[in-house]
């Protein structure tokens, strides 16, 4: 067993789980992001993730931070934490995005890394014309959008020529100060997904899910075809709820479950733009949970030596990445940094 890496989503969206509390009001902005991440990393926790979006699926009238701009932002202002930055392909051409990305890298001193993500909420592309194929062909664009980035970051003169891409005689400069190249995460639950994480991803990034089927996740990916040489790892998103017992966790759970319910318009309003091919939202409704991308369905929900006996069986299992999520979020952040991590390191064998 590994040790754990853990990281929080940045509320690039406003909350997780419920979106307004007294405790927890809305608010999406560059600052709160700024305040938590720097708090994240005072407290051990090794990296980020900014979602992607134009404009909140939650509403029209809600804000969302811009990944891009807040992603150097962050790197500017960070000293060892790793900062994600989600992208849809659809919205940026691989040469101009490899180019930014590289210079978030060399802002970070090689502390920086994308999560490709194939888009699934159509209302964004629709209100700004921005063509959205079919499921399994925004797959097909996805890896050969891969493909190009990577062959810029190599440093090397690229010519490539594909079904959506043609680059002539390029070579970008600085190089990453990331080697061999920016790491790249990838997000997704649907086969295609499955395919190009195991055979171009450097991390898989899963929802959260029971055990059982993060372990048979798992597998189904180690099995497919891998093109580079190194393997392939995995991540995990959830929602954490700690307590000193699991009666108080399960208790906090049920509060925040009818708070989430009582923002019942919000989901419907997410739902109406969901392309109904992206198995993940399948997922969703088979594990209801609190928090996003599967949240509490990882069953992270229980006292403190609950919790951090599950995460160290799912890190048995093969997961390297613990991206989180909280509410309040610095409260329970810090909770888990001070009873979670000890209570997994002291699990582990020396």
């Amino acid at each position: 067993m590994s040790k754990p890496r853990y990281g929080i989503w940045a509320p690039v969206g406003g909350n997780f789980g419920p979106l307004d509390t007294q405790e927890e009001p809305i608010d999406a902005s560059y600052e709160r992001s700024r305040s938590l991440i720097l708090a994240a990393e005072r407290l051990g926790y090794v990296t980020t993730l900014v979602a992607q979006h134009i404009a909140n699926p939650r509403s029209l009238e809600l804000e969302q931070l811009e990944t891009w701009t807040a992603s150097a932002a962050l790197a500017e202002a960070t000293e060892k934490i790793e900062i994600i930055a989600a992208i849809k392909p659809l919205l940026f051409h691989p040469a101009v995005l490899a180019k930014m990305a590289l210079g978030i890298d060399a802002i970070s001193r090689g502390r920086f890394a994308i999560n490709l993500i194939s888009a699934w909420f159509r209302p964004e592309m629709e209100r700004t014309n921005i063509p959205f194929p079919p499921h399994d062909e925004r797959y097909r664009y996805s890896g050969e959008w891969l493909r190009v980035v990577r062959a810029l970051w190599s440093g090397e003169r690229v010519n490539f020529e594909g079904e959506y891409f043609k680059i002539t005689d390029l070579s970008l400069r600085p190089t990453s100060i990331a080697k061999p190249y920016p790491r790249i995460y990838l997000g997704g639950a649907s086969d295609p997904a499955q395919i190009l994480a195991a055979e171009q991803a450097d991390i898989y990034f899963i929802n959260g899910q029971p055990i059982e089927d993060v372990r048979q996740v798992i597998k189904q990916v180690l099995n497919r075809p891998r093109s580079l040489p190194q393997p392939v790892r995995f991540g995990l998103s959830a929602f954490v709820i700690a307590r000193p017992t699991d009666t108080e966790a399960q208790e906090e759970l049920q509060r925040l479950t009818e708070l989430q319910q009582r923002e019942e318009h919000l989901k419907l309003s997410v739902a109406k733009g969901v392309d109904p091919d992206a198995v993940m939202f399948r997922l969703f409704a088979k594990n209801p949970a609190v928090g996003g991308n599967g949240g509490t369905a990882a069953g992270l929900v229980g006292s403190y030596d609950t919790v951090a006996t599950r995460i160290a069986a799912f890190s048995d299992a093969g997961i390297d990445t613990f991206m989180l999520q909280f509410n309040p979020f610095v409260r329970e952040m810090t909770r888990f940094a001070e009873e979670i991590m000890p209570r997994v390191q002291h699990l582990q064998p020396v």
